[in-house]
């Protein structure tokens, strides 16, 4: 009996985790797929100067999966370091350290901030009900349950900066499924979980490879191929097609030649987008218009490579403020606990942008100068030479959940549910802001939903979506 045969599209966390998951259990042909010569897409880690460097800031948090941590664990062992957060905002000109402390909250606050948070609380203290209405926005329900000061000087401008739009075009789903301490009780509590709480409860901590955040990704692809599982580099899916009494047929170019793939299914982890025109035979147009509502965020990321030990003590800088271009620099010698070369180190920049705004086309020097005027601006300037800025450009950071864009995306969602042997999942697949960890439970998921002989249970995968439902980002 033939094996069942599993094409998977992109190599990034949930691809690599459903082939890593397949090819263990055995009994099935496993081809991943992946256009870049790498493994781990937003994900994955790239050298700089002996440096590891990762596509932006990225940490292993400690709410992941039993199960995914568990394997994470095992492939990297030792690799796998237990690191305290150490970050900062910037607020009203000063700088507070996040995750907040209680200290923050009693003395490093600005006054009139502190007062306005006081205020805000004491008024949700009288306020009834907690009900929503038809017409609530991101907005509306950031202010409800977080109080007008801390929307007005911190999470409006810093999500503004993110997603580009203004917290009134932005669906109430981001608010409810993507902000993590969505009322000032939660918020607190969370500052005193983070000390208070022991080690059982990881307040403050988070796990990070040594290094750089790619070694998830690779390490995962290694597993992968030793259990069996082909892993194709350099492939661009051309079509694929759905119907046929053979099963699918996929077909992808690598190196100038297009090879064809007789496969029993097909899971793509690609933008959804992107799948939706790959399709054979084409899906309807109103499937295509639909698919051209759906947008997402691009983000520059631009790298200084200075000759100093450390810039900062402190892993990420957040900057809130409409005046500061960039939203967040990362030093990645700190989250690996000084990893790479001595007397140099390498800042990581993130500037949101689009792909047709003035930044995208800019060249690295322009960039690396407009990184260090952000930073003057914030007052930690950068002293050192500048030995080198390499740009990384993405153009598919973050999905934009501006409102009604479930009147694009269901109808797809929906369209390709429909279509035998066909699944999406992961970030891309289905469209969600989630991190790493929730990206590799849904390919563990996926996996669970799929039988020896090639059944998938689409029913449990739907309990499991609802389950996805309630996944909350966190930073």
């Amino acid at each position: 009996m033939t094996q069942p045969h599993i094409v998977i599209l992109g190599a990034g966390p949930a691809g690599l985790g459903a082939a890593f998951k397949l090819a263990r259990r055995g009994g099935l042909q496993v081809t991943l797929l992946e256009q870049n010569r790498h493994v781990g897409g937003n994900a994955g880690s790239f050298e700089i100067e002996g440096f590891r460097a990762d596509y932006g800031s990225h940490r292993l948090h400690p709410s992941c999966d039993p199960e995914v941590l568990k394997d994470i664990s095992v492939l990297l062992g030792d690799d796998l370091l237990d690191r305290p957060r150490h970050g900062r905002i910037r607020l009203c000109g000063r700088w507070i350290h996040f995750p907040l402390k209680p200290m923050d909250l009693a003395l490093g606050l600005p006054p009139a901030f502190s007062a306005g948070v006081a205020v805000d609380l004491a008024l949700k203290l009288f306020r009834n009900g907690d009900g929503g209405d038809s017409s609530e926005t991101f907005a509306s329900v950031l202010e409800k349950g977080l109080g007008r000061t801390i929307c007005k000087h911190f999470y409006f401008p810093y999500v503004q900066k993110i997603w580009g739009l203004r917290p009134e075009e932005l669906a109430v789903t981001l608010a409810r499924r993507r902000i993590a301490a969505s009322s000032l009780s939660k918020m607190i509590r969370k500052v005193f979980a983070a000390v208070a709480g022991s080690k059982t409860k990881r307040g403050g901590r988070f796990f990070y490879p040594r290094y750089g955040y790619g070694q998830v990704s690779e390490a995962y692809a290694k597993a992968a191929r030793e259990a069996g599982a082909e892993i194709v580099l350099g492939a661009r899916v051309q079509t694929v097609e759905t119907e046929g009494s053979a099963g699918k047929t996929v077909h992808y170019e690598r190196d100038g030649r297009v090879v064809a793939l007789d496969v029993n299914h097909v899971w793509s982890t690609i933008p959804i987008t992107v799948l939706a025109r790959c399709l054979r035979p084409a899906v309807p147009a109103e499937i295509l218009q639909a698919a051209e509502g759906i947008h997402y965020r691009a983000m520059i990321l631009i790298y200084l490579v200075l000759e100093q030990e450390r810039f900062s003590e402190f892993d990420a800088h957040y900057f809130p403020e409409a005046s500061i271009l960039i939203s967040r620099l990362s030093e990645p010698k700190n989250y690996s606990n000084g990893q790479g070369p001595k007397n140099l180190t390498v800042l990581c920049a993130e500037l949101p942008c689009t792909p047709d705004g003035p930044e995208w086309n800019q060249s690295d020097n322009e960039l690396g100068r407009l990184a260090c005027a952000a930073l003057d601006a914030a007052g930690i300037p950068v002293r050192a030479p500048v030995r080198q800025i390499v740009t990384r450009r993405l153009r598919q950071a973050y999905p934009i959940y501006a409102q009604g864009y479930e009147t694009h995306f269901d109808p797809i969602d929906r369209w390709l549910d429909q279509i035998d042997g066909l699944l999406t999942f992961g970030r891309q697949g289905l469209f969600a802001h989630d991190n790493t960890h929730h990206a590799l439970y849904m390919a563990y998921c996926a996996a669970d939903c799929l039988d020896k002989s090639g059944h998938f249970d689409r029913e449990k995968w739907q309990k499991f979506r609802r389950i996805f439902e309630t996944h909350v980002v966190e930073d």
